[in-house]
């Protein structure tokens, strides 16, 4: 069977997008997923998306991580599979879809190329000594770091990822330098297992651990990232986070067909 697929790449976020609205795909399994993620025996990518239907919705987002296991939300996935969505002519400008974490809203420029997703709504962050732990979709850890730069962030990330405390569930680790007018973040995603060039939930999730440093109000983020640029949205009222909007650009790399 040949199926149809595109890939999407947000700020080097890359993904394998499959419209499966006609559900073509049967038994779809960990090692399938997991081979068409190969970047060396298949398509490659940080993650394989499935557009499917959803009487209450415009679509339906189903996530799964280049390991082949169904993913928790993926921030810039969401992004991709929204300007997927408008190619397929499944929208227009704004729509709203379900994802693993609950119902998103979402709006793309015109060309195509620019999408604001709504994230969900924060009320906790917890500390873990000199670093902060909290859900934006997925797990994330967030610590502030100097000259990330140079830092080791596999290794390190993946020391976090896997000790006592999060080896169970696991948790996507993300480093943070503040720039002055920017942030600059590099992360370690689980499920990938390595350094992404960017992750959406994990600078969501920066911008809010760093926004505890600021007064309450309208926050806005420029994130820089391994993959180009992001920002991040929201309204803090010096406890909760409403209003989250993850910004920045989604664009087609390919597409192409694979037979199974």
């Amino acid at each position: 069977m040949n199926i149809k697929f595109s890939k999407y790449q947000g700020a080097g976020n890359d993904f394998v997008l499959i419209d499966h609205r006609v559900g073509e795909l049967k038994n779809i399994d960990s090692k399938l997923v997991a081979q068409l993620c190969d970047r060396r025996f298949g398509i490659g990518g940080d993650g394989l998306m499935f557009l499917t239907k959803h009487k209450d919705y415009d679509f339906e987002m189903v996530y799964y991580n280049s390991d082949g296991n169904v993913g928790s939300m993926c921030g810039n996935g969401g992004r991709c599979i929204v300007a997927f969505a408008k190619h397929l002519g499944v929208i227009e400008n704004e729509t709203n879809f379900l994802a693993v974490d609950g119902p998103h809203y979402a709006k793309i420029t015109a060309e195509g190329n620019w999408v604001e997703l709504q994230m969900i709504d924060v009320d906790t962050i917890t500390a873990d000594e000199n670093a902060f732990v909290l859900n934006t979709g997925s797990p994330h850890y967030v610590k502030q770091v100097t000259d990330l730069a140079s830092l080791d962030v596999f290794n390190k990330g993946k020391e976090i990822r896997n000790n006592d405390t999060y080896k169970t569930n696991g948790i996507n680790v993300n480093f943070v330098e503040d720039k002055g007018d920017h942030l600059f973040v590099r992360t370690f995603e689980r499920g990938v297992e390595d350094e992404t060039y960017a992750c959406g939930t994990g600078v969501t999730a920066v911008a809010m651990a760093m926004a505890q440093q600021k007064q309450p109000g309208h926050i806005e983020t420029p994130i820089e990232v391994l993959g180009g640029k992001l920002q991040i949205n929201f309204d803090y009222d010096g406890s909760k986070f409403t209003n989250v909007f993850l910004c920045g650009p989604a664009e087609k790399v390919f597409e192409g067909e694979v037979n199974f």
